[in-house]
This record gives C-alpha cells, structure tokens and sequence, in this order.
C-alpha cells in the first residue's frame, strides 16, 4: 500500500499526534491550539481530511494514526530523491554531504547501512 501524502501542516500536526497517540480529539485541539497556533475548527477539518485519506482514524472522539512516522519519512524521502536526483542515492549522498567532511563514526555508520541493505 502506498503511503498517503501528507503535507507539510498536516506533518506538523502528526508530529504531534505520534508522539501521544491514541489521543482525544479535545485534546488535539488543545495541543494544535498551543503549538500550532490553529483554530478548533481547523484542527477537525485537517483530522476529516487525514481520515479521508487512511492517514488517521477518529473512533469515540479518540485519534490514532494508521501511518507511522517512519512509513512518511521513507515514502517523502523517496520521493525527493526520485525527483531531485533522478532516484540516485549516491547523487543524493554526495548533494547531501556537499564538500564537507563525514567524521568517522558518520562513515561508519554509512557504510553499516549499505552493508545491512545491499542486496545479495
């Protein structure tokens, strides 16, 4: 299943939900109200439209996500290197790295992750 997209507000908002979900929508709106600045109002309408697409589900006045905060990194990051690098990890990498320096443990861990996916 692909995941949903979501914009940058809305991210904002999931944000906040994974990291006290499952939530009440009361407070949501409390929370969005001190940290983003929004209205009852636009809370709910961006909870409906999150809902509308599979991103959260509201049931009894409590929201949960039903894409975790790693399923959205993964898919927008594939997304930007599709489209800026022409889907190039390594253009990516080196873009990314710009000139300047990995440390050491910067490399290492790097090259863990090359070894720990490359395929067979």
């Amino acid at each position: 299943m692909e995941t949903p997209k979501i914009f940058e507000s809305e991210y904002r908002f999931c944000q906040l939900l994974w990291e006290r979900e499952p939530v009440g929508s009361t407070e949501l709106v409390r929370l969005c109200r001190e940290k983003l600045g929004w209205k009852k109002s636009t809370t709910y309408t961006v909870i409906r439209r999150l809902a509308e697409r599979g991103v959260v589900k509201l049931e009894s006045a409590t929201v949960t996500a039903l894409v975790s905060r790693e399923q959205v990194q993964r898919s927008e990051s594939r997304q930007f290197v599709d489209r800026a690098f022409d889907g190039s990890l390594p253009r990516f990498i080196a873009a990314f790295a710009g000139g300047k320096p990995l440390s050491r443990q910067e490399a290492e861990e790097i090259r863990r992750l090359i070894d720990q996916y490359e395929e067979e």
